[in-house]
């Protein structure tokens, strides 16, 4: 895990507008809590942090501030739900040698044992303790072979050297299903029906009373 260095502007105007300001700069709010101290907060230049963050969720950002360099590591990231651009960071300070819990990505690799097989992937995340310094990047899980009724637990993850798992073992991460059969889903779609059957007769129940009752207490017509 290599260390990205950033620079980092301190901020002094806060709010939505100065906010606004900061990123029609090209840059992105950030906050930087831990260790005990105030949160201190920065902007901190929007194309190099989106790169840092690409292919890193948990990249190890060096900053670089008036007082000097300060590891940190991402916390929550802000996005815009239509641009997918950076609106804001939360940044946690971590030092050299210091144990951070963190989520790492899972990717599957490999095929099922036959196309029959659903891989049903519970979780796409693993939670590991390591050394700020040393974490790693992203987990490949092999699923080579996976039948009906096979599941891989967060205990059969390989991690690195200086790892370990935060999280139950017992997890699954990933299991085989097997293929639904046209019968099985048109058994499912009927018993949906005749669920939503009886409330849709009685729905209509009380509007066939009112119509009768009407009719009953409707004068008769005078000739």
């Amino acid at each position: 895990m290599s260390e990205v260095r950033i620079a980092a502007e301190t901020r002094t105007e806060f709010g939505k507008g100065p906010a606004r300001r900061t990123r029609a700069a090209g840059k992105v709010p950030a906050v930087l809590y831990g260790h005990g101290d105030k949160p201190r907060h920065f902007a901190l230049p929007g194309h190099e942090l989106m790169l840092a963050l690409k292919h890193d969720s948990n990249a190890l950002l060096a900053l670089q501030t008036e007082e000097g360099e300060q590891l940190a590591l991402p916390k929550v990231v802000v996005r815009d739900p239509i641009r997918r651009t950076l609106e804001h960071v939360d940044l946690v300070a971590v030092r050299r040698g210091e144990k951070v819990t963190v989520e790492v990505e899972i990717h599957l690799v490999g095929e099922a044992a036959s196309s029959d097989v659903l891989v049903d992937q519970q979780t796409s995340t693993l939670t590991v303790e390591a050394e700020a310094t040393h974490l790693p990047t992203g987990f490949e899980l092999s699923i080579a072979g996976l039948k009906v009724g096979q599941a891989i637990h967060a205990s059969d993850v390989k991690l690195p050297a200086g790892a370990t798992l935060a999280q139950d073992p017992d997890t699954v991460i990933v299991q085989g299903l097997g293929a639904p059969t046209a019968e099985a889903v048109e058994a499912e779609l009927d018993a949906a029906a005749a669920e939503l059957a009886p409330e849709a007769a009685d729905d209509e129940t009380p509007a066939q009373e009112t119509d009768e009752a009407a009719a009953d207490e409707a004068p008769a017509s005078e000739e």
